[in-house]
């Protein structure tokens, strides 16, 4: 008999386990990791002293939403013995366990730099944020004035007792435990007074109250827990106040749709934001230091909440609520307000002496915006604006993840639809708490007579983009915009993002398509310049990927630069890691969330990986392959986690124009040379923040990418007059 077994595959046991989990950092510790780095910026004495101050409470804010979301699930993954490990080898007790040991010194550390540092900071420039007890009589006068006028009627104090159960708390709650002695009996009794989360958390005093006479006096004020705290008599009167302690809770605020049992989506929503106010389990109690033992443990029974899930701070509860103080009149506290820009192209826009439209702009060649450096409203929020009077235009598509209160851009939805247009807007319903507001707009814009469609079943809607459909003489013209970032003005100021405005027929073809998939039945499987998921973007994204391992292996130059929030999908971290053993070049600029392990020998050491931390929150993703120095560069709505690849739509294209990719490249190497915002990540998982050497220039990306905007629109200003 032919022994055969000599011709068998054997396993090259010279090459690693790419799935072992020495090779992956925890998704959740590398979060914290992220918001560790946006703490920093308030600990940073280079940053103005408001600044600090919002840093502090964008930490705060952050930490909220983390454990209404991510700490909640794994407790329940907990509690229903889950024990599945993540890539990098931990169970989900095992991540609730690292997380708290993470978190505790943490947040110790942020409440003593408010404490100890910023707050005395603020009175050194005037901001007087005071104790009760510094208050002077006349002071503490006005404030039981106005405890007696504002509070008094608004406040209602729960007792607990036999006949009191106790009451439900709603998420995120700031409380005062009131412990009351009755005279008559000598029995010790506890109640819960709400801080109503409606009225200022802040009080400032009248000038001529103020007790500084200084010139330098900004502003004179106490806490709204404080006032409350010291009239509680007029709350319970005839008992003995015994002591009153804050405390504060978070719920899980996340929740399962069914949408294959659900007769109305829009209706079984609705009913789940109602239950997350007040029914999702405590996930985390935040007590002021000084509790008795016995109202603490008595929180803990009736909250149910474990006693690792408590965090005993010193001070002021909810910082989050520090961004107050940046509406002080300090400007030499802040950052100098940036003015957007009309972006270049579109400058013709603004003088009414121009002839000509947007489209005529858009058909000369592909417009690109860089947010906030460049308006939206002068760019995006033109284009459909102008969509929705244009007589030309016969439809709208877009889709809506995530909008402002008062959405200009739902406004001319509304506007074009009573223009009698076709207009199709998918509203994500799902996008996380933002789904009031969805549920409100979808309403306004079906009563307007907009067709709203709610996505695909099982598929988040994440794609930003829209579909301008134009009647131009005898034929018919598609216009696009495909961006990095949600249609909403606000967080345009705020959020560093990238749009594309187009007539080409490849990409208006290609979104018709996408919206045919999301509004009807489609089994479309390919497109012809954008890559879509769930379909086509993985498969994509991979074998571009491939095309630069396959150069590196036959001798040629192989490069990959991908810029996004985070980068967590498992199976691209092992194709990275298989591209740089084959020897290409990588560099990642990734905001947030990092699983990959950089700088390893033999396995990662031709990958960096750069986090920029700063005034704005670095939003775009974008994406260069070298393709043998012909590059291709992409932007688009996804980064690489295995929920944007495989459970959300998202779109990502190329962009070819040769002016448009210049800018693109300008703007990442503006970023890779930072040596004032950015940190390295390390092999151990740690970050390190570039500093500048002594004879070196500050190199900080947003203040560069501001006066390159700045330069750039002085240059064309002068053009346009010349």
């Amino acid at each position: 008999m032919t022994d055969v077994s000599s011709n068998l595959t054997q396993p090259d046991l010279t090459q690693p386990d790419l799935t072992q989990p020495k090779y992956y950092f925890n998704r959740e510790l590398s979060w914290l990791e992220f918001n560790d780095r946006v703490l920093h910026q308030a600990f940073d004495s280079r940053t103005l002293l408001l600044e600090r101050l919002k840093f502090a409470a964008i930490f705060s804010a952050n930490l909220d939403e983390f454990f209404m979301v991510r700490l909640s699930g794994l407790l329940e993954q907990v509690k229903a013995q889950v024990h599945t490990k993540t890539a990098d080898g931990l169970s989900p007790k095992e991540q609730v366990a690292a997380i708290r040991a993470h978190l505790k010194p943490k947040l110790q550390e942020q409440h003593r730099l408010f404490e100890q540092e910023l707050r005395p900071q603020l009175t050194d420039h005037g901001i007087f944020l005071l104790a009760y007890g510094d208050l002077t009589t006349a002071q503490k006068q006005y404030c039981q004035n106005y405890f007696e006028a504002q509070l008094f009627p608004v406040l209602t104090p729960l007792s607990v007792d036999p006949s009191h159960p106790f009451p439900r708390l709603s998420n995120l709650s700031l409380n005062l435990g009131v412990v009351v002695t009755d005279p008559e009996t000598d029995i010790q009794k506890f109640a819960r007074v709400k801080v109503p989360s409606n009225l200022p958390r802040f009080i400032g005093l009248p000038d001529d109250l103020n007790g500084y006479k200084d010139e330098t006096c900004v502003w004179v004020g106490v806490t709204l827990e404080e006032i409350i705290a010291h009239n509680l008599d007029y709350l319970f009167p005839g008992m003995r106040i015994q002591g009153q302690y804050l405390f504060r809770i978070t719920r899980d605020a996340d929740f399962p749709v069914r949408e294959d049992e659900a007769d109305d989506l829009l209706l079984a929503i609705e009913e789940e934001i109602s239950k997350r106010r007040l029914e999702g389990s405590v996930c985390r109690l935040e007590i002021q230091a000084g509790m008795p033992p016995n109202l603490r443990q008595g929180l803990v029974q009736e909250l149910q909440v474990a006693d690792e899930d408590i965090y005993e701070l010193e001070g002021m509860l909810n910082l989050k609520d520090l961004f107050f103080f940046l509406s002080m009149p300090l400007p030499d506290l802040k950052d100098k307000p940036w003015k957007s820009v009309v972006p270049p192209r579109l400058k013709p826009l603004q003088d009414s002496e121009t002839p000509g439209d947007i489209f005529s702009i858009i058909r000369d060649g592909d417009v690109m915006m860089h947010h906030p450096y460049e308006a939206f409203s002068a760019s995006v929020q033109t284009f459909i604006t102008a969509a929705a009077a244009a007589p030309q235009v016969l439809a709208i598509k877009m889709t809506l993840y995530r909008t402002s209160g008062d959405s200009p851009i739902v406004k001319a939805l509304i506007n074009a639809a009573e223009n009698g247009k076709q207009v199709v807007a998918l509203v994500e319903l799902k996008a996380r708490f933002d789904e009031r507001n969805n549920i409100i707009w979808a309403r306004r814009l079906e009563d307007a007579g907009v067709h709203v469609v709610y996505g695909v079943a099982g598929l988040k809607t994440h794609t930003k983009t829209t579909l301008v459909v134009r009647q131009e003489k005898d034929v018919i013209r598609r216009y696009v915009h495909i961006g990095t970032g949600n249609y909403n003005p606000k967080t345009s100021k705020l959020y560093t993002d990238i749009g594309l405005l187009s007539c080409r027929d490849s990409l208006g073809a290609d979104l018709t398509d996408l919206f045919n998939f999301l509004t009807g039945y489609s089994r479309q499987t390919a497109y012809r310049k954008l890559m879509v998921a769930p379909l086509t973007l993985r498969k994509g994204m991979t074998a571009l990927i491939q095309r630069e391992i396959d150069h590196a292996r036959q001798g040629r130059p192989a490069y990959i630069l991908a810029k996004m929030n985070s980068l967590v999908d498992p199976a691209m971290i092992r194709l990275l890691y298989e591209a740089s053993q084959a020897g290409v070049e990588i560099q990642l600029i990734i905001r947030g969330i990092c699983c990959l392990r950089p700088g390893l020998p033999g396995i990662s050491d031709r990958i960096q990986v750069v986090s920029i931390i700063g005034r704005f929150l670095e939003h775009a993703r974008i994406f260069v392959f070298h393709n043998e120095g012909d590059k291709e560069y992409y932007i688009g709505s996804a980064d690489w986690m295995t929920r944007n690849l495989d459970r959300r739509v998202e779109a990502v294209t190329p962009v070819e124009d040769p002016a448009l990719v210049q800018e693109l490249k300008a703007i990442l190497d503006i970023m890779l040379t930072d040596n004032h915002q950015a940190w390295d990540l390390q092999a151990d998982g740690t970050y390190v923040q570039r500093r500048p050497a002594p004879d070196e220039a500050i190199r900080n990306t947003h203040i560069l990418l501001m006066e390159r905007t700045r330069k750039r629109d002085h240059s064309s200003t002068i053009d346009s007059l010349a």
